[in-house]
């Protein structure tokens, strides 16, 4: 015999109830309940860790296949498919909530721009020594794992710093026009390391800020329908986080 939902009233008092599967839980109890919120958060790392193996994979195929690599780095059109591909369905996911939250487009948009990004990072990891992409790869795993335990355990609210990200973000990009007005004419390894630097902090605070999002207990939290838009939050944060310590700590080949 199926449970007997909860009242209006116990739903609002957040009382406690038996665990339904997904869509009974949002359709049945309220969106603060803690069930959903532990679904919600189950659902987007699942979907996250996909991701990050498909990446791994298509990284380490560039990396290791010298053929593939070899193709890749001789046509260079491919490069700028995946990134008209990548802008358009990052638009469309970020800007668009119909497409979003319909299934299963939200998850067929999200391959398309896994693979797209996936190929991006794949073709920017070919460019530089072997040893310095795996110890890249490890910086970036140990780094993402220390902040998402400390999102999930301090009682600092990093959702509050909207300002600060903002500030950050203006600076990054006054300085990439900068640079890019720069380096044509002269390169500046010390300049190129900074820019380097300032992005991995700034996109380890954002992916501090998009997992306290997931969490619904600070001051600004995510609904537990967008679980696409916060897998493709997560999942550009730490793709950046790589590709800047890449060029950071990165060697290229000869």
């Amino acid at each position: 015999v199926a449970p007997v939902p909860p009242t209006y009233e116990e739903a609002i008092a957040g009382a406690s109830a038996p665990c339904y599967n997904d869509e009974e839980m949002l359709t049945e109890f309220s969106w603060d309940d803690s069930n959903i919120r532990r679904v919600f958060i189950r659902k987007v790392y699942s979907i996250l860790m996909i991701q990050l193996l498909v990446t791994f994979a298509i990284v380490a195929l560039f990396t290791f296949c010298d053929p593939v690599k070899d193709y890749i780095q001789t046509n260079p059109g491919w490069y700028w498919a995946s990134y008209a591909v990548f802008f358009v369905t990052y638009l469309t996911l970020s800007c668009c909530s119909a497409p979003r939250r319909r299934f299963p487009w939200n998850l067929i948009l999200l391959a398309v721009f896994t693979l797209s990004l996936s190929y991006m990072t794949g073709m920017l990891s070919s460019f530089y020594n072997t040893k310095s992409v795996v110890m890249c790869l490890g910086i970036t795993v140990a780094v993402c794992l220390i902040v998402t335990v400390f999102s999930f355990q301090t009682k600092l609210d990093v959702t509050s710093c909207q300002g600060v990200l903002f500030i950050f973000c203006m600076v990054m990009l006054v300085s990439g026009l900068v640079l890019a007005i720069v380096l044509p004419f002269q390169y500046v390894p010390w300049l190129d390391a900074i820019y380097a630097a300032l992005g991995a902090i700034l996109f380890t605070m954002f992916l501090a800020f998009d997992t306290q999002l997931l969490m619904g207990n600070k001051r600004y939290t995510m609904s537990p329908e967008e679980y696409v838009f916060a897998t493709l939050n997560i999942y550009l944060d730490i793709v950046y986080i790589f590709s800047f310590f890449l060029q950071l700590f990165g060697t290229k080949r000869d």
